[in-house]
């Protein structure tokens, strides 16, 4: 509920008539002033659009994120800012990442000595929806990254896929620097590795034990969501025979190879979508990570030639492996 209540402040704040938005989204007011509702992902949609359309600023998604502190977040943003050091909140919110982020899987990856936080969509939405909903939450994380980390000189990148926005009230890159048509959606961190161990200017032990209780408390309540995306995601682990086949993964599953297909499919997603996904995961881990040799890699990943290795990794990372390895090395 956080982020479709601070959507439509934000909307009413530039003038928007909040009873009219919310009749737009086909939200009643009542379901937005409940404390303790929720609203679907499908209703999270339909207000970030209306209120997109109503004021002509399609950039609204990261204002909304930006505008939002940790404490916004409930029981979660508290065991953040109670955090002993960067490595150990950034555990916390992978661990507890549900409780805030179920329409989208977070993983957080080292590559080289930067950080990347990338945002895997749970559902398949239109580009223009997908970056409204993305950039909200890629501001709020950009945000509370600078807010417990106020003493070193990190500036975050929000990275997004669509095109850039032609945004009616655009973002100040003092706050933020915004990159648009990445191949992946997510918070760049250059040179973060370093920091992963700086003490916390708000560690509170005592509170973090609180706070702890409380999150775990609120993930045991929490209804199960649909975790098959998740779970594929885990099960697509490389090793020295490759990736596992569909056939085997729906056996894992319990379930049929037509099934696992179709239940895919209704989430708008396939195996090879998911497997280049994996694959992608992995070449930047092993490039990042290792002096491998290019053409073992592309072996490793299932590519019989290193070319069609490096034209894929081209076209998903826009440059060549060489030159991904370079910059992250």
């Amino acid at each position: 509920m956080t982020y479709p209540r601070m959507c439509v402040d934000v909307a009413v704040q530039r003038g928007v008539d909040r009873d009219t938005l919310l009749a737009r989204a086909e939200l009643a007011p009542s379901r937005l002033d409940d404390p303790s509702g929720q609203v679907s992902l499908q209703e999270t949609v339909q207000v970030f659009a209306a209120a997109a359309a109503s004021t002509g600023d399609n950039g609204i998604g990261l204002a909304v994120g930006q505008r939002m502190p940790l404490t916004a977040h409930g029981n979660l943003g508290y065991l953040l800012m109670c955090a002993g050091t960067a490595r150990e909140a950034i555990g916390l919110l992978e661990r507890f990442w549900d409780l805030r982020g179920r329409s989208a899987a977070l993983e957080v990856k080292v590559e080289g000595s930067g950080l990347f936080f990338e945002l895997l969509p749970e559902v398949m939405l239109p580009a223009t929806v997908r970056d409204l909903v993305l950039g909200s939450m890629l501001g709020s994380m950009a945000s509370g990254m600078r807010f417990i980390l106020p003493g070193l000189s990190l500036m975050p990148e929000i990275w997004l896929q669509g095109e850039p926005m032609a945004s009616a009230q655009t973002l100040d890159d003092s706050v933020v620097l915004v990159r648009y048509r990445q191949a992946r959606a997510g918070i760049w961190a250059a040179d973060a590795v370093r920091w992963l161990d700086s003490p916390l200017p708000t560690a509170n032990p005592e509170a973090l034990s609180q706070a702890l209780i409380q999150c775990e408390r609120e993930s045991v309540l929490l209804a199960p969501g649909d975790t098959l995306l998740r779970q594929v995601r885990e099960l697509l682990v490389l090793d020295a025979e490759g990736y596992p086949t569909p056939e085997q993964l729906a056996e894992h599953l319990h379930l049929t190879s037509r099934t696992l297909r179709r239940r895919l499919q209704e989430r708008g997603l396939g195996f090879q979508s998911l497997l280049e996904e994996a694959r992608r995961r992995d070449s930047c881990h092993l490039l990042a990570a290792s002096d491998m040799e290019i053409q073992r890699i592309s072996q490793l990943l299932g590519f019989a030639d290193p070319a069609n290795f490096t034209r894929a990794f081209k076209v998903s990372m826009g440059m060549t492996p060489s030159q991904w390895r370079e910059r992250h090395a």
